[in-house]
């Protein structure tokens, strides 16, 4: 199983074959509008404007999980992204990543990777007290912790790496090395 096997939904509710991205390196991110995180917006549209052009997509997956920090629906999100951040990659339809409503794609991206946790930084030190508090095995399952947790995929649909939203200095540089 890969990548391809799936389908999720555009914003407009209809069914998209995640097979469309053959032969790309994608970026699957959960996100939200209303986080500490959201700035990172900027940086991901930097990243996919350097490497669009040569195979690289951001599949933008919009999740109200964790602090319900993405209020609204489909349409709201998007023009909130696409006004005050310009982004320009694929936005789908708002998902549940985790438990009994997460949608098959990120079962399977979270059933095939590790957390590593969160860094020392003081954004991960306070991370981790606040997700420990949900879920005190935090640090024993692939469960998506956050928003902003980013899954990279090669060309061949298979999962290289995860990273926790505190990581974006790796980032792109393992993206360009799938390239």
């Amino acid at each position: 199983m890969n990548i391809y096997d799936f389908t999720v939904k555009a914003q407009d509710g209809s069914e998209i074959s995640l097979a469309d991205y053959k032969g790309k390196v994608l970026l699957v991110v959960n996100t939200a509008t209303g986080c500490g995180f959201t700035p990172q917006y900027d940086e991901l549209q930097g990243i996919y404007d350097a490497f669009k052009d040569k195979g690289f997509e951001i599949l933008d997956f919009p999740c109200n999980q964790f602090g319900e920090q993405a209020p609204g629906d489909d349409e709201e999100i998007h023009s909130f992204c696409t006004g005050r951040f310009g982004i320009t990659f694929p936005q789908f339809s708002k998902v549940d990543v985790n438990g009994e409503n997460a949608i098959p794609l990120f079962k399977w991206l979270t059933e095939n990777t590790k957390f590593e946790g969160f860094g020392m930084s003081p954004m991960g030190v306070m991370l981790s007290g606040v997700v420990k508090k949900v879920d005190k095995d935090y640090k024993n399952n692939g469960n998506v912790k956050w928003n902003f947790t980013k899954f990279l995929i090669d060309r061949n649909g298979e999962i290289v790496a995860r990273f926790e939203p505190t990581d974006m200095k790796n980032l792109k540089a393992k993206i360009e090395e799938c390239l």
